[in-house]
């Protein structure tokens, strides 16, 4: 039972909190651990005996019920919680990296000094609405703003649902409450043939024939860039596989449904990322290894680009090496929004690289999109576009579905169709093949 103590004009009631005393050795004693509360909040005192002996009759109702958040606890400072669970996490050193620059930039200097057990939903409103207001100034984006709530969110769940620092989350969420606000969304035109072969026309000028490949793979394949276009090695793409896949018995198994002369097709089985600062070979996102099917004029560029160099990496950098972080600044700006005419090092007058209007300021990744429009418009089944886009169908309908090679034949004569027909409505620029990379 709690006792209350009186002492001038203050009341502080104490409760056993449900531990032990340790030893030297770090055994529990018979000595119980007691807590005490002069008020039911901070700064907040008991106005008499009755309500603080009611307040210790509650504490030790939750300690009987498993639901008592020791006060010790729940006064773990955020600097110190936010660091102690990223080391928890079992995740891949690009989340990792992710979490802590959000909680670097964002997250530790404003809460830092604040008690987990402390926090309100009030505080976490106004925080959020704060970030909202630099959203509106376009000091934030929106996905960066979805990435610092979503992850204080998950800090909170854990720390009342894993760690017991905490009862209950201050993170409510509830739909349509308040002023509405329409979120901001990307603008996305439909994918046209003629934005791509402006696109692949630019990264021929910039990279050379494995520029023109890449464009005209990543809209045709739906891969994720850039991780999986830049991992994807020459022993995994049409012309040699599946016949060179190094796993027996996934080549065995896929050699009686693709091949060169049967059903050319491309396989996802890493991405390329960097974990401990060294550049490695993962699985995709997701694990979604996966095969895809080409249509016969992408396994005939390919074919055409992996003779013209004889580097490991279908779509190596400039000079033969795995590509790396400088597409953003040497590769993708040139590509969407041009250059003018200018020499190289090597006294090479490179010529005028004309923008995409389309694309100007835009990511590649909606190239990605854009395929997953192209399933959509000639009307392939869900389980076939989410296999190819790396997804898994939740329920009952991703239990009993399965991509069959008569669908996977019908996406693979739909894209070709959608080919030919483009080269069919006028004449437009393509590159001599093979040819060989670019020196600079």
């Amino acid at each position: 039972m709690p006792y209350v103590e009186v002492r001038g004009g203050n009341i502080r009631v104490k409760w056993w909190g449900g531990e032990y005393h340790l030893d030297a050795e770090g055994k529990a004693t018979r000595r119980k651990k007691y807590e005490s509360a002069s008020g039911p909040e901070p700064g907040a005192p008991f106005e008499d005996e009755t309500e603080a002996y009611n307040y210790g009759l509650d504490r030790e109702h939750e300690v009987r019920h498993g639901t008592h958040i020791p006060r010790a606890s729940a006064k773990t400072l955020m600097r110190d919680y936010c660091w102690l669970w990223l080391d928890a996490q079992d995740l891949r050193d690009t989340s990792i990296s992710r979490y802590r620059s959000r909680l670097r930039a964002r997250i530790v200097p404003y809460w830092g000094d604040r008690a987990v057990g402390d926090i309100t939903t009030w505080e976490y409103e106004a925080w959020k609405k704060g970030l909202q207001a630099a959203v509106d100034r376009n000091e934030m984006s929106r996905n960066y703003f979805d990435q610092l709530t979503g992850l204080f969110g998950i800090l909170m769940t854990d720390a009342v649902v894993k760690y017991k620092l905490r009862s209950e989350s201050p993170v409510i969420r509830q739909r349509r409450r308040g002023r509405f606000s329409k979120q901001k969304r990307e603008i996305k035109r439909p994918m046209q043939m003629e934005v791509l072969h402006a696109l692949a026309s630019n990264a021929y000028h910039v990279w050379g024939f494995t520029g023109w490949t890449y464009i005209w793979t990543l809209a045709f394949t739906g891969m994720r860039p850039p991780g999986e276009m830049w991992a994807l090695r020459r022993e995994f793409t049409s012309p040699n596989w599946p016949a060179s896949d190094p796993d027996a018995e996934r080549r065995e198994s896929a050699l009686e449904r693709y091949g060169p002369s049967v059903m050319p097709a491309i396989r996802v089985q890493y991405q390329s990322q960097y974990e401990g600062g060294t550049r490695s070979q993962v699985g995709p996102k997701y694990d979604s290894h996966r095969t895809l099917v080409v249509p016969r004029f992408l396994h005939e560029m390919h074919s055409a680009l992996l003779a013209s160099h004889d580097s490991p990496w279908v779509f190596p950098a400039l000079g033969g090496n795995q590509m790396s972080t400088q597409w953003g600044k040497t590769y993708w700006p040139y590509i969407r929004g041009g250059s003018p005419e200018r020499s190289t090092r090597s006294d090479h007058i490179r010529q005028v690289i004309h923008p995409v209007p389309e694309m100007v300021g835009k990511r590649i990744y909606l190239l990605r999109h854009g395929h997953r429009e192209w399933l959509e418009e000639d009307g392939h089944p869900r389980i076939a576009m989410e296999t190819r886009m790396g997804h898994e169908v939740a329920g009952v309908e991703g239990l009993y579905s399965n991509l069959t090679p008569a669908m996977e034949r019908r996406i693979a004569d739909t894209l070709q169709e959608r080919w030919e027909d483009f080269w069919r409505r006028g004449v437009w620029w393509s590159p001599p093949f093979p040819i060989t990379l670019p020196v600079e």
